[in-house]
C-alpha cells in the first residue's frame, strides 16, 4: 500500500453528491502514517472484505455526519471502501482540502 486516496462525502453540504460543487478529498503516503494507522487502515480493508452475510448492518447517519471512501492500489487493481467519519485514524484528516468544483 503505497498511496491512499481520501474522500469526504456527506455533511449537510452533500459533499461528493452529484449535485454538489464542493468535493473534498487529498491523497497520503502510507509510509508517512504511523505503524499503528496504518494496521487500523489495513483492518478496515479487511473488515470490507468479508462476505456481506457476516456483515452487520451499517448504522444510520445523520445529516451531519460525514463518510470518508478511500481507495488504495493492489496487486489486483484498485479497491475502494467508505467507512463512517468515526472509524477514520485521525491522521487521515489533515489531507482532506475542499475545492469548488
Amino acid at each position: 500500500m503505497a498511496r491512499l486516496q481520501v474522500e469526504r462525502l456527506g455533511g449537510l453540504a452533500g459533499l461528493g453528491g452529484p449535485l454538489s460543487r464542493i468535493r473534498s478529498r487529498g491523497e497520503i503516503d502510507c509510509q508517512s502514517l504511523s505503524a499503528a494507522d496504518r494496521k487500523a487502515v489495513d483492518k478496515l480493508f479487511e473488515s470490507h472484505a468479508r462476505p456481506k452475510s457476516t456483515r452487520s448492518k451499517p448504522k444510520t447517519l445523520g445529516r451531519d455526519t460525514f463518510t470518508y471512501r478511500l481507495t488504495r492500489a493492489t496487486s489486483d487493481g484498485e479497491e475502494t471502501i467508505e467507512v463512517p467519519e468515526s472509524l477514520l485514524p485521525e491522521s487521515l484528516f489533515g489531507c482532506v482540502r475542499d475545492e469548488l468544483v
